[in-house]
């Protein structure tokens, strides 16, 4: 078979054929909380599922807003997510240069050791932790979820992997001119690791956006709360407002989309210079 003059073989058809089947199969669960989100609570599981809703319910995007205090909860959200994810952009690449291009006693071992915790689930220490924070009187604010997350060893991790690729002789040559290592760190390696920052940037952001655990460990003032605890609030005492849960839902996806698509470019970039591709 020719395809505009290029030969098309039955490998490249099945490849094209997994690849569609694959994407449409993600795409799904997505496509039917949309779907969900403009029907009524008890038409939501209704099967055959009607994909385009005969009669769409806009005032669940209405209701929303009504129901719970749902502006704050993103606000809170958004609070939490800008504020960790720029902290950690911060830790991350300035430990990710020393572990790259300084030299001093115990380096790799240090960082052996620290890249060791990504193995640790959160679930083991999360206890310690809460007291830790209790214990200086941060339970019940936004600070204690910021200080606990403001640093991430996978973040250092990919950090340092971007930083390995960039020549060491760049760095000895800056010295030579009279920058400082933190010149060097804001100056040169910085700007060379948009690709990496980019990545950890989408990561940090989805993670902290979409925590569930975190917030509602430490945070139990309504005012508090975010967008992942609010969800849960439709939830009543005799039945569960689905149609709602999935307009919220919508909304609060928003922002990831947002995020996603426009460092998309630089993502996929960053995962193959950073080693963590196959």
């Amino acid at each position: 078979m020719r395809i505009a003059g290029r030969k098309v073989t039955a490998k490249t058809v099945l490849l094209y054929a997994i690849v569609i089947t694959v994407t449409i199969v993600m795409l799904m669960p997505f496509a039917w909380m949309l779907s969900a989100s403009l029907k009524l609570s008890r038409d939501v599981f209704a099967f055959p599922i009607e994909w385009i809703p005969s009669q769409p319910q806009w005032q669940n995007y209405v209701d929303i807003w009504t129901k719970i205090p749902l502006a704050l909860f993103i606000y809170n959200t958004s609070k939490l997510t800008i504020i960790v994810t720029l902290l950690q952009l911060l830790t991350s690449s300035f430990a990710a240069y020393a572990f790259a291009k300084l030299n001093f006693p115990y380096k790799n071992t240090l960082f052996l050791g620290y890249i060791a915790t990504i193995a640790m689930p959160w679930q083991v220490y999360m206890v310690p932790q809460f007291l830790l924070m209790r214990e200086f009187g941060l339970n019940n604010t936004h600070l204690a979820l910021i200080c606990l997350q403001a640093f991430t060893a996978f973040g250092v991790f990919l950090m340092r992997q971007f930083y390995m690729s960039i020549p060491t002789e760049l760095c000895e040559a800056a010295r030579i001119d009279g920058m400082n290592e933190y010149q060097i760190w804001a100056r040169i390696m910085l700007p060379l690791s948009k690709p990496a920052l980019s990545t950890l940037t989408i990561f940090t952001f989805v993670s902290t956006w979409n925590d569930f655990l975190g917030p509602m460990i430490y945070l139990t003032k309504t005012e508090l709360k975010t967008v992942q605890i609010g969800l849960r609030m439709f939830i009543s005492q005799y039945s569960a407002e689905y149609g709602l849960i999935m307009a919220a839902s919508v909304v609060a996806l928003i922002p990831v989309l947002v995020v996603f698509l426009s460092l998309q470019r630089f993502f996929v970039e960053g995962i193959a210079s950073t080693g963590l591709k196959g």
